[in-house]
C-alpha cells in the first residue's frame, strides 16, 4: 500500500484525465496501458532490486552494488536532491486540494456564479498567507505520520488512505454514471476513436502516452527504492510490481469514470487542461443534487491521493538521513521538516509575491521545478536504473535477474534481455529529446 502511495497520485486523478480529454479519449488510454507495461514495469522491478539487495535507500543503494572503483554512486545524491525538488513544488498543489476540501465543505461555492468560482482559485494563489499556511499543515500532516515509524506510521497510514481513497472513489463513480447524459462522457472514454488521434498528430498522442504512463509511476527517482529495501525475499520482484501498477492504473481509469460523465452531463470541456478541477468542477457540484456533499467527497478524495505520495516520498527523505548521517527517525523528520518548509516557500510564494520570478520558455517557479523533475530526473533517473542493471560496467543484468526472481510470484523473463538493455533505453532517451522538442521548439 505504501509503495502504491507513492506512485498514485495527482498524476493519476488531476493530469490523466484532462490528458485523456485533450488527445481524444479511449484511443489515447489504449496507447497508454500498452507503454505502462512496456516502459513503467521494467523500470519499477529495477528499481526495487536495487532498494532490496542493497537493503538502503537509493543514497546509499548503489554504493552496495557498484563494481569496485566506479561512480555509479554519484547518482544517488543526484535522486536525493530530486525527491527534495518534487516536495518542493507536490506540497503547494497537495495544499490546493486540503484548502479546495474545506472550501466545499463550507459551501463557498454554492451561490456562485462560473466565473466567480474560476476567480477563487486566483485569489486562492494570490494570497502568500494561504498558499504557505495549506503548504505547511502538508508538510506537518506528512511528517507527523512519518515520525511514528514505518509500521505504526507510514504503513497504516498509507493503508488508511488508499482504502478511503478507494472507496470515495467507487462512490464518486456511481454518482457520475448515473448523471443524465452521462453515456454521451462514457462513450467517448471506452470507444476508441482513432480519427481524433490522427487530428490531434498520432505523433504528439503517442509521445504524449508514453510521457504520461512513464510520468504516473514516480520512476527514476528511486522514490521506490526505499520500499524495495522493505519487500520480503519470500515474493519476487515482479509480481509486487505488477500489484502497485495495477492498483495505480485502476486509480487512473476510475478517475476518468467520475471526470467524462460529469463533464459531458454538464457540457464541459474535459479537455480544457489544469483548471478543469479547480475552475470547472465546481460549477458541475453545483448543479448536483447535494452538490455541496459530492464536492466535498471529490475533494477529499483528490487530498487522499496527493497525502498518500507525500507520506511516501517523506519517508524517503527521512531515510537519507538516518543513513548517511546515523540520525534517529524523531531527528532527521524534525530537522527535514524545517528544511521542507523553507525549500517549499519559493513554489508557495511563486504566485503572489514573487510572481515576478519567471524563466522565458519555462514560466514561474513552479513550472521550473516541474520542468527539472519531469523532464530530466524522472527520465534521465530512470535510464540510470537501466544501465545499472544491464550493463556490465554496473550491477549487470545477472545480478539483476538473481535479485528481481528471488521468491514467489511473477518472474522477470530473461527473454527480454535485449529489450531492456538496448530498446528501452533509446526509447527513454526518445522521450527525453522529445520533451525538450515540445518544450522549446515544437510550440
Amino acid at each position: 500500500m505504501t509503495s502504491a502511495g507513492c506512485a498514485i497520485g495527482l498524476g493519476n486523478v488531476w493530469r490523466f484525465p484532462f490528458i485523456t480529454g485533450q488527445y481524444g479519449g479511449a484511443a489515447f488510454v489504449l496507447f497508454y496501458l500498452a507503454f505502462l507495461v512496456l516502459l513503467g514495469l521494467p523500470i519499477m522491478v529495477m528499481e526495487f532490486a536495487v532498494g532490496r539487495a542493497s537493503g538502503k535507500s537509493s543514497i546509499r543503494s548503489f554504493h552496495a552494488l557498484e563494481p569496485k572503483g566506479s561512480k555509479w554512486h554519484i547518482f544517488g545524491y543526484i535522486s536525493a536532491a530530486g525527491n527534495y525538488l518534487l516536495m518542493m513544488f507536490y506540497t503547494t498543489v497537495a495544499g490546493w486540494m486540503l484548502s479546495y476540501t474545506v472550501k466545499s465543505a463550507r459551501g463557498i461555492f454554492s451561490a456562485m456564479t462560473p466565473d466567480e468560482v474560476a476567480s477563487v482559485f486566483g485569489s486562492m494563489l494570490e494570497s502568500p498567507a494561504e498558499q504557505v499556511g495549506w503548504m505547511a499543515v502538508v508538510v506537518i500532516i506528512g511528517f507527523a505520520i512519518c515520525l511514528r515509524g514505518l509500521k505504526a506510521g507510514v504503513e497504516k497510514a498509507s493503508t488508511l488512505i488508499m482504502t478511503c481513497l478507494l472507496f470515495l472513489m467507487l462512490v464518486l463513480v456511481g454518482r457520475a454514471v448515473t448523471l443524465p447524459g452521462a453515456g454521451t462522457g462514457l462513450a467517448f472514454y471506452l470507444k476508441p476513436d482513432f480519427g481524433k488521434m490522427v487530428k490531434s498528430g498520432m505523433g504528439e498522442v503517442i509521445f504524449a502516452a508514453m510521457g504520461q504512463s512513464f510520468f504516473t509511476l514516480s520512476l527514476g527517482i528511486g522514490s521506490l527504492a526505499i520500499f524495495g529495501s522493505y519487500i520480503r525475499k519470500e515474493k519476487a520482484l515482479t509480481g509486487e510490481a505488477i500489484s502497485i501498477i495495477a492498483l495505480d492504473t485502476f486509480v487512473a481509469l476510475m478517475a476518468g469514470f467520475i471526470i467524462f460523465p460529469s463533464c459531458f452531463a454538464f457540457d464541459v470541456n474535459p479537455g480544457q487542461g489544469p483548471g478543469l478541477i479547480f475552475a470547472t468542477l465546481p460549477n458541475i457540484f453545483n448543479a448536483m443534487a447535494f452538490g455541496r456533499v459530492w464536492g466535498t467527497i471529490f475533494f477529499v478524495f483528490m487530498s487522499f491521493a496527493s497525502l498518500s505520495t507525500v507520506i511516501a516520498v517523506f519517508e524517503n527523505i527521512i531515510s537519507y538521513a538516518m543513513d548517511m548521517a546515523g540520525w534517529s527517525r524523531r531527528k532527521a523528520v524534525l530537522v527535514n521538516m524545517g528544511m521542507v518548509l523553507l525549500l517549499s516557500l519559493p513554489c508557495a510564494l511563486g504566485f503572489n509575491v514573487w510572481s515576478t520570478a519567471v524563466i522565458p520558455g519555462l514560466g514561474n517557479i513552479q513550472d521550473v521545478e516541474d520542468f527539472l523533475v519531469s523532464n530530466n530526473l524522472l527520465p534521465l533517473g530512470s535510464l540510470i536504473y537501466l544501465l545499472f542493471c544491464t550493463t556490465r560496467y554496473g550491477w549487470g543484468f545477472d545480478g539483476f535477474i538473481k535479485e528481481a526472481n528471488t521468491g514467489k510470484g511473477a518472474q522477470f523473463p530473461r527473454a527480454i534481455r535485449f529489450y531492456v538493455s538496448w530498446i528501452l533505453p533509446l526509447v527513454i532517451l526518445g522521450i527525453w529529446v522529445v520533451g525538450y522538442l515540445q518544450k522549446f521548439i515544437l510550440k
